[in-house]
């Protein structure tokens, strides 16, 4: 039996275009290091002229390596798009699973009401995406995974039980439930804009009487809720 034919040394263009620019990266990346020499005893300005045609050639080399990935999306911040909201929370879902309440404190920190937290829905976001940074991505790192473990990860679950202390299920019904808190002298932005445009290096403008009733009245109500 005939042994089966040796494919051709170039059926996989995708690979050899790889292969070829990483040698390009590197090889610019020696004349970049090469040139940072010099400059460091002679910063002429062919020198300088050359590094910046350096800079120019690794961002176009770079670029032609496919598009950065998509920054991670803020829940605060998301469009009303019912399908984009619904991925969020499915691929959230599934890697609460898979890593998050793998870990005990975050297992006793995070409620049953969780969903029913925006500002906890987006640490869990931000640190979800933080996660596949560390360990997924091309730019991995074990100085990236050991600062998720280190910082992110406990730095999420200290602020989650601190955001939900005492709350439950049962909190979020209407008759208990609380909508976002309103923006505190969201009136009084235009009277600060004059003052930081024009007179900054003066006392900002006096509190109105109206502002200062307001601001008290907010006082009880969040003493009122503490108890």
């Amino acid at each position: 039996m005939n042994p089966p034919p040796t494919p051709p040394a170039h059926d996989c263009p995708a690979v050899d275009d790889l292969a070829a620019l990483r040698t390009a990266v590197t090889g610019l990346a020696r004349e970049v290091e090469s040139v940072r020499r010099t400059l460091a005893a002679t910063a002429s300005a062919a020198e300088l002229a050359r590094v910046a045609d350096l800079v120019t050639d690794l961002s176009q080399i770079m670029n032609a390596t496919g598009t950065p990935a998509d920054p991670p999306p803020s829940w605060l911040a998301l469009p009303d798009d019912a399908d984009a909201a619904g991925t969020v929370l499915s691929d959230l879902v599934g890697w609460l699973g898979q890593v998050y309440l793998r870990y005990s404190d975050a297992a006793r920190g995070l409620p049953e009401c969780w969903l029913w937290h925006p500002d906890v829905v987006e640490e869990l976001v931000w640190l979800r995406h933080a996660w596949f940074d560390a360990y997924k991505s091309g730019d991995a790192t074990i100085r990236g995974v050991g600062d998720w473990h280190d910082r992110l990860r406990p730095g999420v679950a200290r602020r989650i039980a601190g955001y939900t202390k005492a709350c439950s299920l049962e909190s979020h019904l209407p008759e208990r439930a609380s909508s976002a808190a309103p923006v505190p002298m969201a009136d009084a932005t235009d009277p600060i804009v004059t003052w930081w445009v024009s007179h900054r290096t003066e006392p900002g403008p006096a509190p109105t009487d109206q502002q200062l009733q307001a601001a008290a009245t907010a006082a009880r109500r969040v003493r009122g809720g503490a108890r």
